[in-house]
């Protein structure tokens, strides 16, 4: 009720948004704050895996919520270490780092595959990405996208990320050097407009790194969890990235939470501290 745009003056514009509340939601379907139902085309920004309030993670969350809601990452707590087996053995990777979000996993991913640099190296701390990628909104993460409206905006962006076009082995090739230490892309591009790259590109992209001793990093935030039939994109063409970054269905909207599963040689490198 009321004028809905003075209501909404103390919320900072970041998005255009209609001039309708949101109050509830059901599978597919959102109902605004005059009971009006939209079919919801955006489900979270492609999060909700299961709709809007499902049962099944309302329960979940309403047990949990009544026994332990968050006890500090200073203690283990029961619900991380199932995840984290769980996700270990589906995906055959060794080590689980959580996180909040997508950006925050890619972020995590730049910063290990920068201590390995540091640690086995000689301090190499470059990262190719793709033009036209997406990987989050922090400074490193907008540093190490090739979406091309982000070209100047919050400059100086963080150095360390070398672009080259999707679909060119070859230009990957020739982007490596002295100071390379990853290869980072999407297996779709989501973004970009759902960038599919033809079949044989990722054990290519594979078996270079794994000649030039790059390590590869596959940002699954939006391919993951079974979104294109398989747990992992990756799986389709029988690779293992060295690091694997999942996220957005992980929570199936509910709750803030990302992953960074790698194999124990590059998590290794990170200590307490």
């Amino acid at each position: 009720g009321g004028d809905m745009n003075s209501y909404c003056d103390a919320l900072m514009e970041v998005a255009e948004r209609p001039p309708v509340t949101m109050v509830s939601g059901s599978g597919s379907w959102l109902v605004d704050h005059n009971g009006k139902r939209y079919l919801d085309f955006v489900q979270g920004w492609a999060v909700n895996c299961l709709g809007h309030a499902p049962a099944i993670i309302a329960q979940a969350a309403a047990q949990q919520a009544s026994k332990l809601i968050s006890c500090s990452p200073a203690y283990y707590n029961e619900p991380m270490l199932k995840l984290a087996n769980l996700l270990s053995e589906l995906s055959g990777l060794d080590k689980v780092f959580f996180a909040n979000c997508g950006a925050e996993a890619n972020e995590g991913a730049i910063k290990l595959a920068r201590k390995y640099g540091e640690k086995y190296r000689g301090g190499a701390y470059e990262i190719i990405t793709l033009e036209n990628s997406f990987h989050g909104r922090t400074l490193a993460t907008m540093s190490a996208s090739g979406k091309p409206q982000w070209k100047n905006l919050f400059e100086p962006k963080v150095p360390g990320f070398v672009k080259v076009p999707i679909n060119d082995i070859v230009a990957i090739d020739n982007a490596i050097g002295p100071n390379t230490i990853a290869v980072m892309l999407e297996p779709t591009q989501g973004e970009a407009g759902v960038i599919i790259p033809p079949t044989g590109y990722f054990s290519r992209v594979r078996d270079l790194c794994t000649a030039r001793k790059v390590t590869l990093i596959l940002d699954e935030i939006q391919t993951g969890l079974g979104r294109t039939g398989k747990l992992l994109a990756e799986q389709h063409e029988g690779i293992e990235a060295d690091v694997t970054l999942i996220g957005k269905a992980l929570s199936g909207g509910f709750y803030p939470v990302s992953a960074v599963l790698s194999n124990a040689e590059v998590l290794g490198v990170l200590k307490p501290g």
